[in-house]
């Protein structure tokens, strides 16, 4: 029987998106193996219901599961703020979850206006209105909804003018607003910072919520004894349900495995 500390944390998300959490995570925890599951085949999950999402969510999971992980990081913005509380109470294991990071960008805001660039299910979830009116009670928030976004990306149309064409329609009303702080509500809006970093005005600070699923993730397993002891080199393994190519891009150094979940 394998020994618990060593078994793997499982990361999910609706596609190749989640891959910029799973790097973070990597990084804090180098002895930890990691099996990923991209469910690009369903991608993206921000224009199904809560149903669809859940189901989503418990295919996922009940997979990771069979697979041996000790934790599960949902590495989805929608995932988390539409199932993970199903989940949390419907399995034993550890769930952590991924929120835009609207705390900070609300705190430290000079102008007390942050935009927030989240997919449709993201923005319209319960957990998401709660966060939100909790952190920014003195702060504008201009919400944007990313449409198009997450199937650029999933198609590997990342430095295309198309995808700058696009993110400068979506990220106007944002400027016309004034906004000093734009949180990146999907983990697959990370992959856009060089491009956001072109369009945006110097001072607008862009946050993601990659190291602090990391910092929680070690939080977790250390405060449940399931931290890998062993100083070894860890395995990552990917698992997609669409083609391999793209994602293959994103984690050139690895290898990509079909499986149909």
């Amino acid at each position: 029987m394998m020994n618990k500390t060593s078994n793997p944390i499982g990361i999910f998300d609706s596609g190749i998106g989640g891959t910029s959490i799973l790097k973070e995570i990597h990084q804090l925890l180098p002895h930890e193996d990691i099996i990923y599951l991209a469910d690009s085949k369903n991608a993206p999950y921000g224009y199904k219901t809560k149903e669809e999402i859940t189901q989503l969510c418990i295919k996922n999971t009940e997979l990771l599961i069979s697979k041996g992980c000790k934790i599960i990081v949902i590495a989805c913005n929608t995932a988390t703020t539409n199932s993970i509380e199903y989940l949390r109470e419907n399995y034993s294991i550890p769930f952590i979850g991924i929120e835009p990071a609207i705390k900070p960008a609300a705190l430290n805001s000079k102008n007390k206006t942050i935009g927030i660039l989240a997919t449709k299910g993201t923005l319209s979830s319960e957990l998401f209105t709660k966060t939100a009116e909790l952190f920014t009670k003195d702060t504008e928030v201009v919400e944007v909804i990313g449409a198009g976004l997450v199937e650029a990306i999933e198609a590997g149309k990342l430095n295309q003018e198309s995808t700058k064409k696009l993110l400068e329609t979506l990220i106007q009303p944002m400027l016309d607003k004034n906004i000093d702080y734009l949180v990146l509500g999907c983990s697959h809006y990370p992959y856009l910072i060089p491009l956001l970093q072109e369009i945006l005005p110097k001072h607008i600070i862009i946050i993601d919520s990659g190291l602090a699923v990391a910092r929680q993730t070690r939080f977790i397993l250390k405060s449940i004894g399931l931290l890998n002891k062993e100083q070894k080199k860890a395995s990552i393994d990917f698992y997609t349900n669409r083609s391999i190519d793209i994602l293959q891009k994103f984690v050139p150094n690895y290898a990509v495995q079909f499986l149909n979940f």
